[in-house]
């Protein structure tokens, strides 16, 4: 294979880690900023917590094998976006830490103050990346202020509050919608009795306010920053997906709401990276700083020996992740869900508090 092949493979193989980690950890998200919305006692909480205890800490392998990929695959691209979105960055990599403690400590005591703060930390916790998700990358795909230093190489010459663009907030609130909306019908497919039926809900009034955002965020990113006439089609079919998504959300079918809402969150991922090709991080200050994916790789023996490792794991991973889910596929409601400072329940094997 060529140089210039790899780098296509490879720019393409960490849309699809995107697009995975969007979509696993697209409804984590979603679920930790309603939980104190859909769950009204202690036993509704630890409920929908319990949607997420087998799976959410595999959900969040999806961002580190991305990042990684993106290191050894593109380390200029990499280092400048890292720099460059450095706040931003360590902002969401806090938020994932208190996320994951919060998750481990909360029942660690019985006492109702301290599970409530823990519960404030998941809410926040989870908010914060569902938002800066999407102002981060709608800052990669509108540019950002780069100039070359004095060895040719990218430099990001700008601060935090660059990245606080209107387009980009837009960018940060559709993320947050659909995210929200995601999980919303995540519960529904997985909870039974009131929970089910508020989160049913949620997801309806939710899904029309995400619906509105990503329009008008799709529509402005196609006229003003798309450099491919192709992106319409991803975003087109993320449209058409999203309005099935309400539409089997209404009807109950939460199974199909479910599976369109991913296929919107992935077409939304393959959208902005299509918009994006060959870029990886436009200048918005010299063209000839912007960042592509043939002055961002590595070289080609990298790029090879990569590609072969990614062949033999990745199968591996999906098959294991894939499996992890059909284990935990059963519904959950709040009298099947122990609280280990009032005595244990008899509960049915397929469930793991």
């Amino acid at each position: 294979m060529s140089l210039e092949m790899l780098q296509n493979i490879w720019i393409g193989l960490i849309a699809v880690l995107w697009i995975g980690y969007f979509v696993l950890e697209g409804f984590d998200f979603g679920v930790g900023v309603l939980l104190p919305i859909v769950a009204k006692d202690e036993a509704e909480r630890r409920t929908v917590l319990t949607t997420l205890g087998p799976i959410w800490d595999g959900n969040e392998v999806w961002l580190l094998v991305a990042g990684g990929a993106t290191f050894a695959a593109f380390p200029e691209w990499y280092a400048t976006l890292f720099s460059g979105f450095y706040l931003a960055l360590l902002l969401i990599l806090v938020a994932l830490i208190v996320r994951g403690v919060a998750f481990e400590f909360r029942s660690k005591r019985g006492d109702r103050t301290w599970r409530k703060r823990w519960d404030i930390a998941i809410t926040v916790a989870s908010f914060v990346p569902a938002l800066l998700w999407g102002v981060a990358f709608a800052n990669i795909v509108r540019g950002v202020p780069l100039q070359l230093d004095a060895n040719n190489n990218s430099q990001f010459v700008g601060n935090f509050f660059d990245l606080l663009n209107p387009y980009a907030l837009i960018g940060g609130l559709t993320t947050l919608a659909l995210f929200v909306t995601h999980g919303a019908v995540f519960l529904a497919l997985k909870t039974d009795g009131d929970i089910r039926v508020r989160a049913n809900k949620v997801a309806g009034q939710t899904g029309l306010a995400a619906a509105v955002l990503a329009v008008v965020f799709g529509v402005w990113t196609q006229l003003a920053y798309s450099n491919n006439p192709i992106s319409w089609l991803p975003l087109a079919l993320a449209v058409v997906a999203w309005v099935a998504t309400l539409g089997m959300n209404r009807l109950g079918r939460e199974g199909w709401a479910f599976v369109t809402s991913a296929v919107t969150l992935a077409m939304v991922v393959l959208f902005l990276f299509t918009c994006l090709y060959p870029n990886v991080m436009p200048s918005t200050l010299d063209p000839a700083a912007t960042l592509t994916i043939h002055n961002a790789s590595s070289t080609e023996y990298t790029l090879r020996l990569m590609t072969w490792v990614a062949v033999v794991f990745t199968p591996v991973v999906l098959v294991y992740q894939a499996w992890t889910y059909w284990v935990f596929r059963k519904r959950l409601s709040p009298g099947q869900i122990p609280n280990p400072h009032e005595g244990a329940l008899d509960l049915p094997h397929e469930i793991t508090v």
